[in-house]
Order: structure tokens, then sequence, then C-alpha cells
């Protein structure tokens, strides 16, 4: 597996603090040519800093990295550029009005003054070493996350990088995305790169890492290789103690039909439709999983549902009342139990100056009658949230902004449950988290379900739709491709409906 004796990574004792708070305590890390390493640990546990320091955004305040046995002082991200050192970013750094071709020889030194065809011909030798698949023409807006990707690579690769850092690659994929992002990624470790993955896809790591290094709390635990370890063993090294990594089918109690929407249109400022003729049913005590690629209407549909985005035509009735027409407000006042967990849980979901208890009171001061908020109450139910879902806070009274994202989905979801909803909708409620973070919200999923109340669960991760939903409904470009039992769903045929084929067609092809 690792040939090479000399490592073309190594960290040495790194430490890196932020304040008071010490983000990376000693770690060590090495990472050779030709080599999948994953990197795990928990939200928090220090991932990100020392991906930034070897990426040259910070700088060690101790300890040392070496590049093929030779120290390396990185003082910005040029300097890491020039070492070899690709970052690809969860969020793609591209000029969106830009061509390919023009992304990829942006910034480079002398590159204007160079030959166009010589440049274009030093790019298609790389597509082709990588089977990259990339329309070096095509403008950037016009691309699929995948051909951004793909871009993203080749353009670190045209830059000389030898080494690649992939932050949460597959985070909105489709699995044949996924698939074939990691046969790029087997065809740049056969041309001896060393590539570096984060992620918190445990089936990512076993089938593509050769090596895995375990960070918790700022510290490197253990690096193991993938053939002497197993999924159970990496997550109690991420977590410091057991886990179970089972999400239940539970019973709930099912009843009658709760939310029915009716040819739901939608459309954008630019008058363009979002949403065109969706037309589905939640019935009490249901997990009802929606799956599509990023951007295909799932925002806008739960933005709809909860009154927050205007409706151009169709019908949203709940529990036998239309909602179309009603603010978010009036829907509250109604007497709609109804809560949403948006995708942008800072943006839309809470103040970030506030603390847990002040984030508390937005929902709750509505209710409040007289002049005069009585804010004991709301401390205490914070007090309790921090129990039950161990929300890590020094104090209820903390500005939320500096706690980790598993922490603030904590909150956010707390807050909401807190207010006893019939019908949660959730959007990429676990988006980022670590794996024991994500199994304690698959739990409170679980016990609203058992409640007899309804969930709408907007995900990524197949594997999870298929195993906590009841019913999975997948949209493409704003319309309906198929709804089925989840029992008989698989995830090659939610992925062929993802990308626009109707269900008799997969059906057919299956």
């Amino acid at each position: 597996m690792v040939e090479n004796k000399v490592p073309y990574i190594q960290m040495k004792n790194i430490i890196k603090k932020f304040g008071e708070v010490i983000a990376n305590n000693n770690i060590n890390l090495e990472v050779y040519g030709g080599e999948v390493h994953a990197l795990l640990g928990e939200n928090g546990a220090g991932k990100s800093t020392l991906m930034n320091m070897l990426s040259g955004v910070y700088t060690p305040d101790s300890g040392s990295i070496l590049m093929h046995g030779k120290e390396k002082k990185f003082t910005s991200p040029k300097d890491a550029i020039s070492a070899g050192v690709g970052m690809i970013y969860q969020h793609f750094k591209l000029v969106e009005t830009m061509t390919a071709v023009e992304n990829i020889i942006l910034g480079q030194k002398g590159e204007l003054f160079l030959n166009r065809k010589k440049s274009i011909k030093k790019i298609k030798e790389i597509i082709d070493k990588f089977g990259l698949e990339v329309n070096l023409e095509k403008n950037v807006y016009d691309m699929s996350v995948g051909e951004k990707q793909n871009l993203e690579i080749l353009k670190v690769l045209y830059r000389g990088a030898n080494i690649l850092i992939l932050d949460e690659p597959t985070a909105v994929f489709t699995p044949q995305e996924s698939e074939k992002l990691f046969k790029i990624v087997e065809r740049m470790k056969k041309e001896g790169c060393a590539i570096i993955f984060i992620t918190h896809k445990m089936d990512e790591v076993m089938d593509n890492a050769d090596r895995i290094t375990v960070l918790r709390k700022g510290e490197s635990i253990k690096t193991l290789s993938k053939t002497d370890t197993n999924p159970k063993e990496l997550t109690e090294l991420m977590v410091g103690k057991t886990v179970e990594l089972s999400i239940k089918r539970v019973k709930g109690k099912k009843g009658n039909k709760l939310l029915q929407v009716n040819n739901l249109r939608v459309a954008n400022e630019e008058k363009i439709e979002i949403l065109k003729d969706i037309s589905f049913c939640v019935n009490f005590g249901e997990i009802f999983g929606i799956a599509g690629i990023a951007g295909s209407g799932q925002k806008e549909l739960c933005e709809a549902i909860a009154g927050i985005q205007k409706v151009k035509s169709g019908e949203i009735i709940f529990e036998e009342e239309n909602l179309v027409g009603k603010t978010s407000r009036e829907i509250i006042r109604k007497g709609v139990s109804m809560s949403f967990i948006p995708e942008d849980r800072l943006g839309m979901g809470l103040v970030a100056s506030m603390d847990m208890v002040d984030n508390l009171l937005l929902k709750n001061y509505q209710d409040k009658k007289g002049l005069f908020i009585h804010r004991k109450p709301i401390e205490d139910k914070a007090k309790q949230m921090v129990k039950k879902l161990e929300i890590k806070t020094p104090s209820i009274h903390y500005p939320i902004r500096y706690l980790s994202g598993g922490n603030i989905q904590k909150i956010l979801l707390g807050r909401e449950l807190s207010l006893y909803p019939k019908l949660l909708i959730m959007a990429y409620p676990v988006r980022g988290l670590d794996i024991n973070t994500c199994y304690t919200i698959y739990e409170l999923i679980n016990e609203e379900k058992q409640k007899g109340n309804s969930v709408i669960y907007i995900g990524e991760d197949l594997d999870v739709l298929i195993e906590l939903c009841d019913k999975i409904m997948v949209i493409c470009n704003g319309e309906v491709t198929g709804i089925m039992d989840a029992k008989e769903a698989t995830k090659e045929k939610i992925g062929m409906l993802m990308l626009g084929k109707k269900e008799e067609e997969v059906i057919v092809n299956d």
C-alpha cells in the first residue's frame, strides 16, 4: 500500500491556539504518496484547523511541517500551493461568470502573456491523465456540483499540486457522482499523489481510504490501516465512548392525513418556476423523506409549507385548512403546530449574537400575555435542553456563535421540539455534523414519530433516508420524479430519480 519511505507530509507536534481555546494540541500526522488518508473527528476536533495550517491559511504556534522530508514555513496559501498542496473546499472558489479554462488560468503568474493554445494543451493532458470530465468552454454557472468539483481538482493539478485535501467532497452528491469522484481519486493515487479527505461518511472511509487518522478534542488519537479497523472502532475513537451505530425503524402512532400538498407551484423573483406541480401527502406518525440534488426545490418547498415562501398556485392543506396566502405568524396563530428547521441554521434559524435563553425567547414571547416576559421558565427550559441533548456550552448565557455546528443544531432542534409540533420540517438537519450528534438527532426524530407526530426530513445521506423514513419522495428540477415506500427503495434507484429519470423508467432499468 504505502511504498514511499519518506512521507509527502509530516506534521509534528502541531499546536494552535485561538485565545484560550486550544484547537490543536501536539497533533502528529504522516501522509505518503500513493495513499488516500482519511481524517476523522467530531465537530470541533481540530480537523479544519490542522488542514488550514497545511494549506497556509494559519501558521502553527509550535511544531513543524515537513514536505518530502524538508521543513516548510507557510505564511500564506501561496506558499502551500508552491509546495504542491491543493485544498478543495466544501464551498467552491470559482468565478461563476467565467468559463472553466478562464478559472484555471486566473491569477497564474505570467499566464496572460503565455500562448493560450499551449495552456489548453497542458490542461487537456491533465484531463486525460486523471480521467476528469470538464468542458473547458462551459461557464461555471451552467455546471452541476460534480462538474464544479472536477474543475476545482483540475485547477489545483494544473498549478502543480501532488498533495490534495478534499473537505467533505461528497456532501451534496448523488451516489453516481460520488462514484465518479472516487474513480478520479483512485487515478490520482496511482499517479503517486497523496490525498487527504475529511468526511463524516463512514462508508466512504471504509471503501476508499488506505489509512485513517482520528482526532478527538484537538489531539491525534490514533492512525490505523483500513484493513485493521471497522466503523464501530473508529466511532469509539472519535467520541471516546461506545456508540450505537444503528437507526431503528420504530413504529409510530399512525393516523389519518395531516398534510396534503396539491399541484403546488412556486416561482422566484424572475418568475421562473422553482416548484412545478408538486403533490404529496404526509400522515400522522410518519417520517416523510425528500431526496434531490442540491437546488432542486427542497428549500422552497419547506419555506412554502412554513409560510415563508410565496406560492404561485396550488394548495397546502394542513388538518383540512389551506395555508396558502397566510404568513408564518398567521399559521402559528391559527393553531397550526408546525416547526421548521431551515438549511441555514444561523442565517434563518437562530441569532448568532444571542445566547440560548434569548433564542428560546424568540419563539416564546408571542404567546406571552402582558407587558413583561418571565425569563426564569425559559432559563429552566434551556438547562433541561443542555442536559437532555448533551449540548456543550460554557453557560446558557454564552453567545451561540462561538459554539460548534453540532451544538448550534441541537439548540435549534431543542427549541423547535419544545413547542410540541405536530409536523416538524427539517432541511439537512445533520449536514456537517459528527456521527455522534447525527445519531442523537435520529433518535429525537424517532421519538416524535412514536408520539404520533410527523416529520418531513430532507437529507443528503441516502442510507439514512432509507433506514429512517417511511416514505421517500424524490424531486429533480422542481418536479416529483418518484414517491416510494422506503423499505422498497435502493440508493441506486433514488440516485437515478435524482438525476431526472421517472420512477417507471428506473424500475424497468433495475
